[in-house]
This record gives structure tokens, C-alpha cells and sequence, in this order.
């Protein structure tokens, strides 16, 4: 039996205007977003991840470091000294602060929770840093605090989700993403956007957190290892020689070529670019991440111990990608939720541990990249999704032996430091506890509208249609706006 007209025809029944208009269910309206949609995701992927593009403004940093400290870390035991939490330590939360409240775990009426370590101002701008940080301390003055952050998500994911997307649901491009989207990159051989992680977790939020949501996929964060190969797979099977893998991808590439020029699908064009990177990074990606060029003084800076999984060695990695043009590298470290129902999680044990392991690194990148003279031009972000309340936890309305902090997203502290930030100051501040941003509250919109013009773009100019609206990073439905007194 010959099936060859039969597949012409249904082959036909599926292209002509006819069927498709009567099929429809949504019509001509429905065809026309469709067209714009794919009209900008044709003009943006792939080469538009590559190539990098005129900003909207004079930029004040090229690149990001993103150091997220998964799990929220506490303020009150690192950056917000509230000597007045020390007197009401012990003493019944007042009704007040629990009234219209929703908190993770608490229950009943806490205690209020004195800092649980001693807290000292440091350099010649005075601020205060407790002494969980001692490296930190001696960069104080490099750096811009803001203390008056504050959410609308008070569990891990969606406030994740909220601060690296700037939408607590899934399906929304990741900072890193827009940025690349927006700047395109300066290395041709390296992803724009490289995500590195420590701590032995992936954050809550998994790896929408640097997913590229609606906006072609060729702009989502590639996931990079400390350890072993940098990327999986990456390098060619025994027998396989660079020659005969560029005859097979170029095999491939026409036949994607093909399917682009019968379908019209752009992931197909971000298929060809993502082989064409991988080729690339065979040898790029090999000599960026090999730690053991880095001389012996740079190891002991940083802490370093090549071949391990850990966040020193992600900071030292971050310095290199900096150095190579990388746009945007995120650094998770997880391990920061504190609440005391365990060992690992008390702020009087593995808070402590925790501590410790981003103390020195993260002084060392910012000592490192300063003495390169690339700190001026690289922003450094770190940060968690959201604070810890000035009372104890307890478990339903029992009080537990190890000492642990609730989730609270109405205040938390984040600093900046580098591309074109004001060094040694604070913005905003939160009440006399800690409970609440109560001078220049900052939300995440905020957040993203600010730090998208540190590099040059106009968060409300940088958009992608999706769902029938022009939509943006620092969200289209409520307000946002730049923070023009962290920028000196």
C-alpha cells in the first residue's frame, strides 16, 4: 500500500491558512501574539546570548557576582545590631508583633531572642559586624548595606523564586537570564550566565532559579562544577577526535537548520548555538576552571583546596570568570535556615559553620578583585530571600533546646559592593528590633530595577512579550523603582 499521498495530505491539512484558521480556537488575535512572540524570540536567540549589545544608559559595572545564601541567613547575628533586642531577651513577644502575622513554624506566644554574638563597628565608616564575620570585617568599607529589604514570601521557595525572577511562581526568566537577554556577552567561548553551587544542596527553588522562563533557553544559567569537569559530558569520548566531532555537529547543525526553516521553532536556534558553545568550551571552559594556575599566596587567600566542592573555591572561580568577560556568575551556598530544630540549623552550632566557610572567601574576592582593578566594574550582590524574626522559635508552642530564629520577610540585609556603589554606607533601616524595615523599605522589584541600572538598562524598557503583556523583570503589575541613593 502506497502511503506516501495520504501523508502529503495530512502534511497539507496541516499548513493551509483553511485548516488552521478553522481549527483555531482562540483566532486571528491569538495568531498575532503569536507572531510578535516569535518575531522577538527570533531576533533575540541565538545570537543575541553571543553578541554583546548597547545598554540603554553609561553602565556602571559590566558584570555581576551573585553570592546567595541559601536558606536566608539571620541579620540580627551578622549586619543589624539592635542593642535593644538584648534587654527584652527572655521576655513574651508583644501581641502586636503577632497579630495579622504568618509565620513558618511559631506558634503561641515566643520569647524574644537577644543577638547570640557580640557585634563590633569597624573601618572608618563605623559599621557593624558581628564577629561570625572577622575576615568581612576588614572590607566593611568597600561595601553598601541595605537593611531595610523586605518580601511578600515567607517560605523558602517562592521567595527564591521572587528575589531571582521577580515572580514567586515558576515559568519566569532568572535575573541572570534578563541580563543576558538585555547585554548579550563578552566571551564568545564561555556561557553569559554560569551557575556555580556549594554547601552539598541546590537552593529551594532547584534550578528554576536560573531558568530562562519564557525568554528563549539559550539565556538560562549553565550549571557549572568545582569538581571534575566543569560541565558533564563535555569532553569527547575515547576515539572521538576534535575533527570528527566538528563533522558531527556541523551534521547536525544542517539538520536543525532545516527543521528551523520548516517549523520556525526558536529553541531550535538555541540547540545549534548551545552545541556550538559546548564545542567552544572543550578548551575554554578546561583552562578557566582549573584552580592549580593560581599561585600558592591566592589558595591561602581564598582558602582554597582544588579538586573539592566548596564555596572558596567558587569564589576564586567566580574571580577567574570575571577575568574571562563572563556577564553574570551566581554563587549559591546553601545551608543558612536557621531555626534550631537541629544541630546543623542552630544558630548556636551550624550557623556558626556556616559562617565560616564564606567569611574568608568572600573578603577574598572582594580584596582580589579590587587589587585587579576589577571591582569597579563588577557588582558583587550578597544575600539571602528573606530574614529571621527578633523572637525565638518554637515548635508547636514549645520551646526547643537548640536556639533558632522563624522566617521573616519583613526585613533583611543585603550589601553591594563595586560597580558603582557608595562603599561604607547603609541604606534603609528596620524598628528597634529588627522585626520590620521601617526607614526606606526596598522591596525585591526594587532590588532588580536598581541593579539592572548599575548595568546600564531600563528595567522598564527591558521586556519580552509573554501572555499578552510586555513583561519585565522587575514585574509589569506592581511598582517599582530605582534606588538612586546606593550609587555614588
Amino acid at each position: 500500500m502506497n502511503l506516501e499521498p495520504q501523508e502529503q495530505l495530512q502534511h497539507l491539512a496541516g499548513v493551509t491558512r483553511r485548516h488552521f484558521l478553522g481549527s483555531c480556537p482562540t483566532g486571528l488575535g491569538a495568531l498575532w501574539l503569536a507572531l510578535q512572540n516569535r518575531q522577538q524570540a527570533v531576533a533575540s536567540a541565538p545570537s543575541a546570548a553571543s553578541v554583546p549589545t548597547i545598554p540603554h544608559f553609561r553602565p556602571k559595572a559590566k558584570r555581576v557576582i551573585f553570592l546567595h545564601m541559601a536558606g536566608a541567613p539571620s541579620q540580627l547575628e551578622l549586619f543589624d545590631f539592635k542593642p535593644e533586642l538584648q534587654k527584652l531577651d527572655g521576655q513574651p513577644c508583644p501581641q502586636s508583633f503577632l497579630e495579622g502575622k504568618r509565620f513558618a513554624f511559631i506558634q503561641g506566644v515566643p520569647f524574644m531572642l537577644a543577638p547570640q554574638f557580640d557585634f563590633k563597628q569597624v573601618g572608618e565608616s563605623g559599621q557593624w559586624v558581628s564577629d561570625r564575620l572577622p575576615h568581612f570585617r576588614s572590607v566593611a568599607d568597600e561595601v553598601c548595606f541595605i537593611k531595610s529589604m523586605k518580601t511578600d514570601q515567607f517560605n523558602h521557595a517562592p521567595a527564591q523564586l521572587l528575589l531571582h525572577t521577580g515572580n514567586p511562581n515558576l515559568g519566569y526568566p532568572s535575573f541572570g537570564s534578563w541580563v543576558t537577554y538585555g547585554l548579550g556577552s563578552d566571551n564568545q567561548n564561555l556561557p553569559g550566565f554560569i551557575v556555580l553551587i556549594s554547601g552539598g544542596h541546590t537552593p529551594s527553588a532547584g534550578k528554576s532559579a536560573w531558568g530562562s522562563g519564557f525568554v528563549p533557553s539559550v539565556y538560562q544559567g549553565v550549571q557549572c562544577r568545582s569538581k571534575g569537569e566543569p560541565v558533564l559530558y563535555l569532553s569527547n569520548p575515547k576515539a572521538v577526535t576534535p575533527t570528527i566531532r566538528r563533522r558531527m555537529l556541523d551534521s547536525i547543525k544542517k539538520i536543525n537548520q532545516e527543521t528551523y526553516d520548516a517549523k520556525g521553532d526558536p529553541e531550535t536556534l538555541t540547540r545549534i548555538s548551545q552545541y556550538e558553545m559546548a564545542f567552544r568550551m572543550q578548551t575554554s571552559a578546561t583552562e578557566a576552571f582549573d584552580l592549580k594556575d593560581e599561585p600558592q599566596h591566592i589558595h591561602e587567600l581564598y582558602g582554597t583546596q582544588p579538586g573539592k566542592d566548596s564555596f572558596a573555591n567558587n569564589c576564586l572561580l567566580a574571580r577567574r570568570l570575571v577575568e574571562r568577560d563572563v556577564r553574570f556568575i551566581q554563587l549559591f551556598h546553601w545551608g543558612w535556615d536557621s531555626h534550631g530544630a537541629g544541630a546543623n540549623e542552630a544558630l548556636n552550632a551550624g550557623f556558626s559553620d556556616r559562617c565560616r566557610e564564606v567569611d574568608r572567601p568572600m573578603t577574598a574576592l572582594l580584596t582580589d578583585l579590587k587589587q585587579r582593578g576589577l571591582l569597579d566594574e563588577t557588582l558583587v550582590i550578597w544575600g539571602g530571600e528573606f530574614g529571621r524574626t527578633p523572637m525565638r522559635e518554637n515548635r508547636n508552642g514549645v520551646e526547643m533546646k537548640l536556639i533558632g530564629r522563624d522566617h521573616n520577610p519583613g526585613a533583611f540585609t543585603i550589601w553591594l559592593a563595586g560597580g558603582g556603589m557608595k562603599s561604607g554606607f547603609t541604606y534603609g533601616q528596620t524598628d528597634e528590633v529588627g522585626y520590620e524595615a521601617v526607614e526606606n523599605p526596598v522591596t525585591p522589584h526594587d532590588f532588580h530595577a536598581t541593579m539592572l541600572r548599575a548595568l546600564g538598562l531600563d528595567h522598564k524598557r527591558l521586556t519580552y512579550p509573554f501572555q499578552g503583556l510586555n513583561q519585565r523583570l522587575s514585574n509589569v503589575t506592581k511598582p517599582s523603582r530605582v534606588v538612586e541613593a546606593v550609587f555614588a
